[in-house]
């Protein structure tokens, strides 16, 4: 059986003042943290080269290495500044201007100027506006070439700079911006693992990221953000494109009726198994942890669900970059996937197609090890492309050892449900290799003496190919 202390589900944290030291990513790290985050909404470069090194150290001290993830801002509009904040009142009018208008009078209906020129063309008469995460909700009444006027129909205060929601409407930005470019230059120079890319609404978006990076001869790889009705209604291609995905439930739960945020959380991570990709639930999950040392039940129940559906990762946000509880959040996100990891998942993988012989090779290696009930299914990679198509197939009982000679491959299989990657310098003999990692599983209690594992890997025919091959093992 597997090691009762092994958890399948990979935590995602994100860096911020309440993580970034590194007494306190070593206690995250020790807690469970697989996948470091950077969010770079706000980020500064030189803080972005301070940190990635500061975990590179970190992790090589504790002997685990986490994957390091770039979160890049991505388009956006938002308001400009105001001089004092204004209390909008239902059946109010007001007008987000397409350009600033310092000349307006000032008994003209309120107003606040918007980044996005083409605003008025993008959106049509009859459209909602909403300001600052939802909380503020207008219609539009007309529009002209320089603005749209808009009654309130959900009140609320307005500041300087709130993000602006137009659900349903296919906005004209770039989706990978010049301030993307600049900031995955210095991830790429910094050696990141995952660059997650906002508000993706078709998979030509993914593809100018990937081109980036393949210009820069990074292996990095690409999480599209679903973020939107668009990224939904491309949903499957979107995940064709991509390396993975993440469900980002703050916007998604924004853009789209919110009594449809579990039936679409449920879809994506059901598309992604269906084409072996990994998913990421985030967003909210332990939200009342930022000021309180103890979930609410329902957040219990969040987590417990995605790790029913049996998505890749979970992810931390607000509390681990400004909570109080940082560490707290993750040992319950720990606690959780493992009690749920016990009992019987959503069985989404099954409906993976195996469309290539590798795939159906892999996909024995799983059966004879769930019906073995084996220690750990054994995995030489370069690449990691072997071990990612293992982790689609999602064993039921065990743990994916995915051994490679690749520092770079080691830290991305990180991020993948039920992976176990160990860096191991291979042999020219290849039973020497697998004799050695038999020893090092042992020698780091990953197994026992007398655990079955099965074996995956190629090997040399007496013709000179390659052969996919099978065996099973026992520790001795």
């Amino acid at each position: 059986m597997h090691r009762p202390h092994f958890r399948r589900t990979k935590i995602i944290i994100t860096l911020g003042p309440a993580s970034e030291s590194e007494s306190a990513l070593e206690r995250l790290i020790q807690a469970g943290a697989d996948v470091v985050r950077l969010n770079m909404a706000h980020a500064k470069h030189e803080w972005v080269r301070t940190v990635i090194r500061r975990v590179r150290a970190v992790s090589a001290r504790l002997n685990k290495e986490v994957s390091i993830m770039m979160d890049i801002k991505g388009p956006e509009i938002r308001t400009g500044d105001v001089a004092v904040p204004y209390e909008l009142k239902v059946g109010e009018l007001f007008d987000f201007l397409a350009r600033p208008q310092p000349d307006r009078p000032a008994s003209e209906v309120r107003s606040v100027s918007v980044n996005y020129a083409d605003i008025v063309k993008d959106v049509a008469v009859g459209d909602t506006v909403l300001v600052d995460s939802g909380l503020i909700r207008l219609k539009v009444l007309e529009k002209d070439a320089d603005h749209l006027r808009c009654q309130v129909l959900v009140p609320g205060r307005l500041g300087s700079r709130r993000h602006i929601n137009l659900p349903g409407v296919r906005v004209n930005l770039p989706s990978f911006t010049e301030k993307d470019r600049a900031d995955t230059l210095v991830g790429i120079e910094e050696g990141i693992d995952y660059v997650a890319l906002s508000f993706v609404r078709e998979g030509r978006d993914i593809d100018q990221l990937v081109s980036f990076l393949q210009e820069h001869r990074s292996r990095a790889r690409v999480i599209a953000k679903i973020e939107d009705q668009q990224a939904i209604a491309n949903l499957d291609e979107i995940v064709r494109a991509s390396h993975g995905l993440m469900v980002a439930r703050g916007d998604l739960g924004i853009e789209c009726p919110f009594e449809e945020l579990p039936i679409l959380q449920r879809r994506a991570v059901q598309t992604c198994l269906a084409h072996g990709r990994p998913v990421i639930i985030a967003t909210h999950m332990l939200e009342t942890m930022i000021e309180n040392p103890v979930p609410t039940r329902a957040e219990i129940t969040d987590i417990a669900n995605a790790v029913f559906e049996e998505a890749d990762c979970i992810m931390l946000s607000g509390e681990t970059t400004i909570g109080k509880y940082p560490v707290e959040s993750v040992q319950v996100f720990d606690k959780v996937a493992r009690r749920m990891e016990q009992v019987e998942a959503a069985g989404y993988a099954s409906k993976l197609s195996l469309a290539s012989d590798k795939l159906k090779v892999l996909r024995s290696a799983v059966v004879m090890a769930d019906q073995l009930l084996a220690a750990g299914i054994v995995v030489f990679t370069r690449q990691g492309f072997m071990a990612q198509g293992l982790a689609a197939l999602r064993p039921r009982h065990s743990p994916i050892f995915a051994i490679t000679n690749n520092l770079e491959t080691q830290r991305q299989l990180a991020l993948l449900r039920s992976v176990d990657p160990l860096f191991l310098t291979f042999s020219s003999q290849p039973e020497e290799t697998v004799l050695s990692t038999l020893k090092l599983l042992k020698d780091t209690g990953r197994v026992e003496a007398g655990a079955k594992l099965v074996i995956v890997s190629d090997i040399l025919a007496s013709n000179n190919q390659l052969v996919d091959s099978i065996q099973l093992r026992t520790v001795g």
